[in-house]
């Protein structure tokens, strides 16, 4: 890892973009929306050591080579982190394509060598991250302390919220009904441990790279997963790496019942009697989905 990633809060910090130009004005379109304070600098301001004082983070954004080469050490005296455009070697810090979902930031950065291929790679990366991750984290969030008190032990509470992500709060979230998303993880806390087991069958992609975006969440939070050989492609790219792996022969009803009672998260992958499985299950009590019809017997 050549560079570190690190995520800096903007709320109240005064982001200073010194420039003209496209390359100012999309760095300006980087921010719009944040809470931070962002003040642009003419070129003429720019070479003002009194116009980056309180500055939090500075962005030197010119093509102008005369003007950059003025403008850094002036920017620089402030001692505030300082990026210069297409000028990695100048830069405290290398700007990343970002995937913004209000809460739920993601970044892709090449430490400044390869900023094409990052955005690239961001549209790749960016069908993978829903529009509705930033509700569903500000949902998380506001319940923070609620969930510490009730999932003292770590490892309880990150499976808790794993089930919770592959539950109805997280689906009320994603389609903006706050309120009662809020209700259903209040509920879920206040049942404890018993409520969060559940079992999900997935129907065997075509391809591992055909499989739907709501399949990945599951399996990138099943605590169990069940497959045959044939997907162990899917896995690989979707799963989880410390989910426990285990054959699809063995995902029969008491097997996932007990699964399921213990407050695990299973995924079964292309299983032929779905259907009866899911049967048996629901009238158990545990919790089903299934994402697609099972595959013809």
């Amino acid at each position: 890892m050549d560079t570190f990633p690190a995520f800096y809060p903007l709320s109240g910090r005064r982001v200073v973009i010194a420039g003209d130009g496209d390359a100012a004005d999309a760095k300006a379109r980087l921010f719009h929306g944040s809470p931070a304070v962002v003040v642009r600098l003419a070129p003429t301001q720019a070479l003002d050591a009194a116009a980056y004082v309180g500055a939090d983070l500075i962005f030197v954004a010119s093509f102008d080579r005369d003007f950059v080469a003025a403008a850094v050490p002036v920017a620089r005296a402030s001692g505030a982190p300082l990026n210069v455009v297409d000028h990695p070697e100048l830069s405290d810090f290398h700007t990343p394509a970002i995937i913004d979902r209000g809460q739920v930031v993601a970044a892709i950065g090449t430490a400044g060598a390869a900023p094409l291929l990052a955005s690239l790679l961001r549209a790749e990366v960016e069908t993978r991250v829903p529009a509705s991750a930033g509700r569903i984290a500000a949902l998380l969030g506001g319940r923070r302390e609620a969930l510490r008190e009730a999932f003292p032990d770590l490892p309880a509470r990150r499976a808790f919220l794993r089930a919770i992500l592959a539950g109805d709060a997280a689906d009320l979230a994603a389609v903006g009904d706050m309120v009662l998303a809020g209700r259903r993880l209040d509920e879920a806390i206040a049942a404890g441990w018993s409520a969060v087991g559940r079992v999900a069958f997935l129907a065997s992609p075509a391809a591992p790279d055909l499989v739907s975006v709501r399949a990945v969440r599951w399996l990138n939070v099943a605590d169990v997963v069940h497959f045959d050989a044939v997907d162990l492609p899917l896995i690989d790219a979707h799963g989880r790496r410390d989910a426990e792996l285990r054959p699809l022969a063995a995902a029969d009803g008491d097997s996932l019942n007990a699964q399921a009672r213990a407050g695990r998260i299973v995924a079964v992958v292309g299983h032929r009697g779905a259907a009866d499985l899911s049967a048996t299950l629901a009238a158990a009590g545990v919790a089903i989905d299934r994402l697609a019809p099972a595959p013809p017997a």
